[in-house]
């Protein structure tokens, strides 16, 4: 006999909970950086923060935990400044390179 299943009785997919070793969640941010769209890096950004422990990002950066929850929900593009705080706290470093191909105005 089969089970039927609820969907009231799952839990919504939470990247965070597979962010478990540095090699996935580098993997995870070049993956998400390759999309360019900064609503999806603060939602990535948040996802590992949460995997990491927001309340230790929130005393690194400086910032509140609760304008850290709103700002990297991916709901809003957070400014330049909460952005590269968050990528330096969670020790990650930004570099450039060359593209394979640019796309001219």
């Amino acid at each position: 006999m089969t089970k039927k299943i609820k969907l009231s009785d799952c839990r919504p997919f939470d990247i965070a909970e597979y962010l478990d070793d540095e090699a996935m969640i580098t993997e995870y941010m070049n993956s998400v950086l390759e999309e360019n769209d900064p609503a999806m890096l603060a939602s990535a950004l948040g996802d590992i923060a949460r995997a990491r422990g927001m309340t230790q990002l929130a005393k690194e950066t400086g910032l509140s935990r609760e304008s850290l929850y709103k700002g990297l929900s991916g709901d809003r593009i957070p400014s330049t400044e909460t952005l590269l705080k968050v990528i330096h706290a969670l020790g990650f470093k930004l570099s450039v390179s060359k593209a394979d191909t640019v796309a001219h105005a």
